[in-house]
């Protein structure tokens, strides 16, 4: 028996982050002047890990932190558009920046249900303070052995520190390709190189600027790994990926890097009673 569950299907027709529902209002803004770290370029190469946090009053402060377990908050700065990671839903707000200055709108978000409450609870905070943002400060590494780290200060005086990886673009260099696969519940065993491994069984999805699918292809083993995407047995998912072509890549290797973007569908495979 299947037991499936899709939402924000609106989203595949769209290249940058729609929302199905909103916690605000507001459009992206055009980038500001440089920042002070250069330009924004600095803010838009990398993904930024929420490393330390400090209240008004300059103490740590770990309530923007949940168990080991839990991944940090993840800021990314692309399309004109601010997204935030790692909480119950996906949220993104237009951005401007004018010198120093950081200006963030309120926030849209997707509308999936969460039983943590925690991160529920945590989501709702980021929430609230994103459009207090008031400064942005971009530390850039002396070496390859350092990390770049972006301060960003909010009007009550709260204080995050974040700590930068760079973006598949910034890795991978040129625009990726947009594409949809969709990944079977099950790897199967399958030859790659010279020994046997257990491949991810997927098939691509075309859709038209409507949203409706237009395309279902056949499925086959896909001899790559998909970075960012972990996968389940007995689930599938329909994912929305970023496809960057390598140079000089051997000859037994794959040409291209497949970088998750969003999970837009899912199902669960339940056996029959």
């Amino acid at each position: 028996m299947k037991f499936r569950w899709t939402w924000c299907l609106p989203l595949i027709a769209s290249v940058t982050l729609a929302a199905c529902g909103t916690t605000g209002g507001g459009g992206a803004s055009k980038p500001g002047p440089s920042g002070p770290a250069g330009d924004t370029n600095s803010l838009t190469a990398y993904h930024w890990k929420l490393q330390q946090a400090f209240n008004p009053a300059g103490a740590d402060d770990q309530t923007w932190f949940l168990d080991s377990t839990k991944a940090p908050i993840e800021l990314e700065f692309i399309e004109q558009r601010a997204v935030v990671k790692n909480l119950c839903n996906v949220m993104s707000a237009g951005y401007s920046v004018e010198g120093q200055r950081l200006n963030v709108q309120r926030p849209m978000s997707t509308l999936r249900a969460c039983a943590d409450n925690q991160l529920m609870m945590l989501e709702q905070k980021v929430a609230r303070i994103l459009p207090t943002t008031k400064q942005w400060n971009v530390q850039l590494p002396a070496s390859t052995a350092e990390q770049p780290r972006l301060t960003i200060q909010f009007i009550d005086g709260t204080r995050w520190q974040l700590q930068g990886s760079p973006t598949p673009q910034t890795k991978y260099g040129g625009k990726p390709e947009r594409m949809f696969l969709e990944v079977g519940p099950e790897r199967k065993p399958c030859s790659a190189g010279a020994g046997r491994h257990q491949c991810l069984q997927v098939r691509e999805i075309r859709y038209g600027d409507n949203g409706v699918k237009t395309y279902t292809g056949q499925w086959e083993n896909f001899y790559s790994e998909i970075e960012g995407y972990k996968h389940q047995p007995g689930i599938s998912n329909t994912l929305r990926i970023d496809r960057y072509k390598l140079q000089n890549v051997p000859a037994d290797a794959s040409s291209y890097a497949y970088v998750l973007d969003m999970v837009i569908g899912s199902a669960v495979e339940k056996p029959s009673k």
